[in-house]
């Protein structure tokens, strides 16, 4: 009887330890845990995404932020529900692209369609209107728009999915 008493703690410990690892992808629910939702009752659905896309207001108008206020960016070489990414090999330095885990990846107050590609390097990378999203690596805190115009080729994404022509290139 001890033995079995022994084996089922052990099965009961097992399963509690690897529910805790189901129950949660790696870090998000640290990413997701600031009010960066707004208040959304959805809170399952923003639970398992690794990117939260929401509005920021900037010098060059309304554009589309992730949950930690950088700014995102299109590519006017990457073509519409391609599938795929024109940014490839040193590109993908200077303009990383933004990511999820989840089957969908969440917004608040973007209003154009979002979905997914994948990466070369197996990554989800995230799409708005059927345009792969990316960051600039030399905007470092919330707020920079520093790629914005870049070899104009680089614009920042409005809410609506549409590319933002207009604006400077400062902090806001």
């Amino acid at each position: 009887m001890k033995h079995n008493l022994g084996a089922g703690l052990a099965v009961l410990a097992l399963s509690a330890a690897l529910a805790a690892c189901g129950g949660s992808t790696g870090t998000a629910p640290a990413t997701t845990a600031p009010a960066a939702t707004s208040g959304s009752p959805a809170a399952p659905a923003t639970a398992s995404t690794a990117v939260d896309l929401k509005t920021a207001s900037s010098t060059a108008g309304a554009i589309v932020v992730d949950a930690k206020g950088m700014s995102v960016y299109f590519f006017t070489k990457d073509v519409k529900d391609s599938g795929t990414s024109a940014c490839t090999d040193a590109c993908l330095a200077a303009w990383p692209p933004v990511t999820t885990t989840a089957e969908r990846p969440s917004a608040d107050g973007v209003t154009g369609t979002l979905g997914t590609i994948a990466t070369p390097d197996g990554k989800k990378q995230v799409t708005l209107e059927g345009l792969p999203l990316y960051y600039y690596a030399k905007d470092t805190k919330p707020g920079d728009i520093l790629g914005q115009g870049v070899n104009n080729v680089w614009y920042l994404a409005a809410p609506s999915g549409a590319m933002v022509k207009a604006g400077g290139t400062a902090a806001y």
